[in-house]
């Protein structure tokens, strides 16, 4: 797949994880942190739950950030994945006119499975992005800003220590 992203600006914060070997990622993928194995893997390998918004609401208490940098098959070394608040990428989206500050999160691929470089719009509690740029009329790209559970700087919910 090709790499459907940008990175635009801001202040990137890159952190190492784990990946598993038996998984593909792509530069510019969303990623989220696998507890139980200690792994990121990405949007389109997260369990479907009931329906789109319960899908998004369970990623978003996980999400870990957009991946720097590529893992192939058969590779398990560690990937960097950004996870600051303050980079601003430029990202495909469901289309539509966006206003600054509409969340958004992981678009829903057909069949029951998330996009893993697709925004759509989400209920805030659900999201993983906010808009930063005003559109004029609907566009299929958006410039966001990214919440991620692991950044103590985010607006995500799950980002609190202790």
């Amino acid at each position: 797949m090709a790499n459907l992203y940008a990175f635009r600006s801001g202040q990137m914060k890159l952190v190492r994880y784990n990946v598993d070997a038996d998984t593909v990622i792509e530069k510019g993928d969303m990623l989220w942190f696998e507890s139980s194995d200690e792994l990121v893997a990405p949007a389109d390998d997260f369990p479907w739950d009931t329906n789109i918004a319960t899908t998004q609401a369970g990623f978003a208490d996980v999400f870990a950030g957009i991946a720097n940098e590529p893992s192939a098959a058969g590779e398990s070394d560690p990937i960097s994945v950004d996870i600051s608040p303050d980079s601003v990428y430029e990202m495909p989206c469901a289309s539509a006119a966006y206003v600054p500050g509409a969340t958004l999160g992981p678009d829903k691929a057909s069949g029951d499975a998330l996009l893993s470089q697709t925004l759509e719009g989400a209920a805030s509690a659900s999201s993983v992005a906010r808009v930063v740029e005003q559109t004029s009329g609907a566009v299929t790209k958006v410039r966001v800003q990214f919440a991620s559970a692991h950044s103590v700087s985010s607006n995500n919910a799950n980002s609190a220590v202790g």
